[in-house]
């Protein structure tokens, strides 16, 4: 894996991307850095210092050497970057004021944000005493409620939490969902298995007001499709380059979209936000509010929930599974 490039971020004016890229064409990793952190990487970088980064979860770091930067996660193959590449291609970055990404996604990534600092002796004794409490790691943000109740100690296992306690929500709070939470989001969306990883898919992500209140109207008067976060996932056959009939073209980019939407469901819940996944609309009416002739296939709905709700029971695992021996 190579330091590629620096991008910006998917919907924020703010923050970037820092891409590395391997052999393979869809072999690649992406760290995304908000405002401030890019702001203090900047700050980092002028200076020519050397610095320890720590990330959120509390057990990867950033390593800033004069030579190397190394970034190493939790779970996950190290990344390196030259530093003066680095350095040269961030300043470069920053110099111009850059617009968000059109969202149709294509690179990987779904890593904790950082939070970067000087490496200073003196400072580094103090650390610990002068700041303010330890941000929790991702997963404990993620399923901590809203009341601020501390919640117990979490393990990576807890993953089936967050399946077995996401809820489908009809009311959402008018609370605005955080722009890294969306790109959490599409970047999760955008890990779903795709057939021939073609990526047979295309995400709108609908901001204005106006296309909402329109597309309450396509999905059958259902007033919750007008949530702060609104994706509508469109199925984008021709993306998918397999020597198959069109039919199963049809079908396979049919599976992309729904299951890159399923992707972003979780990380939603993840978040600590909740959803409704919306499957009757009329496509044509769809097709027209977006201006595209790709066909539709869900609408995702996203938002803080107006209050919380307990698991809903579901059937017993031997109603729903029948074992074939």
């Amino acid at each position: 894996m190579k330091f590629s490039k620096v991008e910006p971020a998917y919907i924020s004016n703010h923050g970037c991307r820092l891409v590395w890229e391997g052999v393979d064409e869809d072999d690649s990793d992406t760290v995304i850095l908000n405002k401030n952190e890019l702001d203090e990487l900047v700050e980092i970088l002028k200076k020519d210092i050397s610095g320890t980064i720590p990330l959120e979860d509390g057990s990867s770091t950033i390593l800033v050497n004069s030579d190397v930067t190394q970034f190493s996660f939790q779970d996950h193959r190290q990344l390196e970057a030259d530093t003066f590449d680095l350095q040269k291609k961030v300043l470069e970055f920053v110099k111009i004021p850059h617009e968000p990404q059109y969202v149709h996604i294509s690179s990987k990534e779904y890593y904790p944000s950082v939070s970067i600092r000087k490496e200073d002796t003196e400072e580094r004794k103090n650390f610990t005493a002068k700041r303010t409490p330890q941000k929790p790691s991702l997963l404990q943000a993620i399923l901590s409620p809203k009341s601020g109740k501390k919640n117990e100690s979490l393990s990576e296992s807890d993953v089936f939490r967050i399946f077995s306690t996401r809820r489908s929500t009809r009311k959402f709070s008018k609370d605005k969902v955080e722009d890294w939470k969306v790109d959490k989001i599409l970047a999760a969306a955008d890990t779903a298995p795709t057939a021939g990883n073609f990526q047979g898919l295309k995400i709108f992500y609908i901001k204005n007001k106006n296309t909402k209140h329109a597309l309450v109207e396509a999905a059958n008067k259902q007033p919750y499709v007008n949530a702060p976060v609104v994706l509508v996932f469109c199925m984008d056959p021709d993306r998918v380059k397999l020597k198959f009939p069109q039919d199963i073209l049809d079908k396979f980019s049919l599976q992309d979209s729904t299951l890159a939407a399923a992707y972003a469901q979780i990380a939603a819940a993840g978040l600590g936000l909740s959803s409704i996944w919306i499957g009757m609309f009329d496509e044509k009416k769809v097709e027209t509010i977006l201006g595209t002739k790709l066909r539709p296939s869900s609408i995702l709905c996203i938002g803080y929930p107006d209050k919380k709700r307990p698991p809903k029971s579901r059937r017993k695992l031997k109603e729903l599974i029948e074992v074939i021996e």
